[in-house]
């Protein structure tokens, strides 16, 4: 039998609260999913203002009644993955918490057990949003796909699975990704080494993500071979790329040229994922950004999909969401007290 929690809290509910027990099966499947001293209930407790008790199979959940019917659904479909052997970490009750919370209807075991890949250090990379969920299906089932969005919503981490993924499928024969080296502008020239040492710093996370999936002598054997390839944009000018997936990473920072030279690469049998955040464009000021040209041309175009993320597809350390928010407000007061002075 579990050991009981008892908090004194529970016996100062206001008169708004309710108190609502679920009974469970299996106690083991429960004592996998609180975590080793029930850490995952104390960050459900930290992340909802509600109480939670445990006593054998029996969970007693105290709080307002919309809080309480949430972590009810939260705790239950929980309980259901580790029933199917998905390990259960505090991010995943995070990334839970947050779904429920932008759409209670969500089913997070089609989220959570859709696995997209299974690194060389056996971790699985499956979604962790409805976005990125939405994402992958996009990347499944159209050959070109937009990812937009603010830094660490997994735009780039995830593409890059499912190209691995279809590389060792052999749904394709090769890999290109492309990044464009605008940041290095004329400093470019300065920099120590030949034009490929130049260039290797910008092209640094992309061989991150490559090196955190596959090991480093097999990656490193493809790249040689030229089965994947990882390259400034510039250089896929004038090529064809068949039976390829190819990924153009930080398409915000591409001119319009760029852009459309890029998309024009695709050939038969290929996919094509593009990435980028509008919020952190480093083209000069009269330079218009591929990207959010793209948009515009295509969004209507059948068999291009475009996702959009948000703070809340987050899925670095938390503090990133709460910072990209903090600047979208910036954001959104400098375009207010904008308009206002043009009006006056």
């Amino acid at each position: 039998m579990m050991k009981r929690r008892i908090d004194p809290l529970l016996t100062k509910r206001t008169e708004s609260d309710i108190l609502e027990k679920i009974v469970y099966t299996d106690n083991d499947l429960l004592r996998t999913l609180f975590g080793e001293h029930d850490q995952n209930i104390k960050l459900i407790e930290k992340l909802a203002a509600v109480k939670l008790a445990v006593r054998g199979n029996v969970i007693s959940i105290t709080g307002s009644r919309h809080t309480v019917t949430l972590i009810r659904r939260l705790l239950t479909q929980l309980y259901e993955i580790t029933g199917k052997g998905y390990p259960i970490y505090p991010a995943d009750i995070e990334y839970a918490h947050r779904i429920l919370s932008e759409d209670c209807t969500a089913d997070l075991e089609k989220i959570f057990l859709d696995t997209v890949f299974i690194s060389s250090k056996k971790r699985i990379i499956t979604p962790k949003s409805i976005a990125q969920k939405l994402y992958i299906d996009a990347i499944r089932h159209s050959d070109m796909v937009f990812g937009i969005g603010p830094a660490g919503t997994g735009k780039t981490y995830l593409a890059m699975a499912m190209a691995i993924s279809a590389l060792l499928e052999k749904k394709v024969s090769r890999i290109s990704l492309a990044r464009p080296a605008v940041e290095a502008g004329e400093k470019l020239g300065f920099l120590p080494g030949d034009l490929s040492e130049k260039v290797n710093p910008y092209l640094r996370p992309l061989y991150d993500a490559l090196f955190d999936m596959i090991d480093f002598d097999r990656a490193s054997a493809l790249i040689s071979k030229g089965v994947i390839e990882v390259a400034p944009l510039a250089f896929m000018r004038g090529r064809t790329l068949n039976d390829s997936f190819v990924i153009l990473d930080e398409a915000q920072n591409t001119t319009s040229e760029q852009m459309k030279m890029f998309l024009t690469r695709l050939g038969y049998g290929s996919k094509a994922v593009i990435t980028g955040d509008v919020t952190q464009i480093d083209l000069p000021i009269d330079k218009i950004s591929g990207l959010v040209e793209a948009e515009e041309l295509l969004c209507k175009t059948e068999g291009i999909r475009f996702i959009h993320f948000s703070e809340l597809d987050v899925v670095r350390h938390p503090l990133v969401q709460d910072i990209i928010r903090a600047y979208n407000h910036l954001d959104h007061r400098k375009r207010r007290d904008g308009s206002r002075h043009q009006a006056s």
